[in-house]
């Protein structure tokens, strides 16, 4: 913090000629953050303890902090202040080709790991009946974790797949298509979902 203060007292990066003074402040905090002076959730300065030090409006602070707020570079928690975002960690994905999480992970130098959420044999659903061409009566493996790589939660990866294809998903302990390719069942084509949303707390 000490050092964010100072890069603000500075004199060299304020002036009437680089534009509206709320962007050079947005830009001088985000210069913080890129550089490591802010880290990953550490609370900004009050807007007041800015305003005294740069000797500008409150308003032009806020405004400052709300762009970066619109830019999920900050977060503000209510009762508690300004805060910088964890980094938002992205991971690109060809869709031409069936690769499994651990081996995308591996293939990006990050270590893949996963915490089961549920692994059994259940009776088929009517969506799965459809999807998978089962019969009436006939069971499906499931295979539902919540997958992370270097420890970071990604993603949750649900599986669904024909008993006679799968009939013992406790085989599965890391990758689900190496499993598959042991047994002579690698998948050739697939319909794969995928959608985001913001992840909650995980105890």
């Amino acid at each position: 913090m000490t050092d964010f203060i100072s890069m603000l007292e500075s004199d060299d990066w304020l002036a009437n000629s680089r534009g509206p003074r709320y962007l050079q402040l947005r830009r001088r905090i985000q210069q913080a953050i890129d550089e490591g002076v802010l880290k990953e959730n550490e609370p900004l300065p009050s807007e007041r303890e800015i305003a005294a030090i740069t000797d500008l409006s409150r308003v032009t602070v806020r405004k400052a902090v709300a762009g970066l707020v619109d830019d999920q570079v900050v977060v503000q928690k209510r009762g508690s202040g300004s805060y910088v975002a964890p980094k938002v960690h992205k991971v690109e994905q060809r869709l031409s080709s069936l690769t499994s999480f651990s081996e995308d992970m591996a293939r990006r130098g990050l270590t893949a790991s996963s915490e089961w959420l549920r692994r059994g044999i259940f009776p088929a659903s009517p969506e799965e009946i459809f999807a998978l061409g089962l019969t009436s009566g006939q069971r499906v493996a499931r295979v539902d974790r919540l997958r992370k790589a270097d420890g970071i939660p990604m993603a949750i990866e649900r599986a669904s797949l024909s008993e006679t294809v799968l009939p013992n998903p406790e085989r599965v302990t890391s990758s689900l298509y190496a499993v598959l390719r042991a047994s002579g069942m690698q998948p050739v084509r697939a319909i794969q979902r995928i959608s985001a949303r913001n992840l909650d707390q995980i105890d």
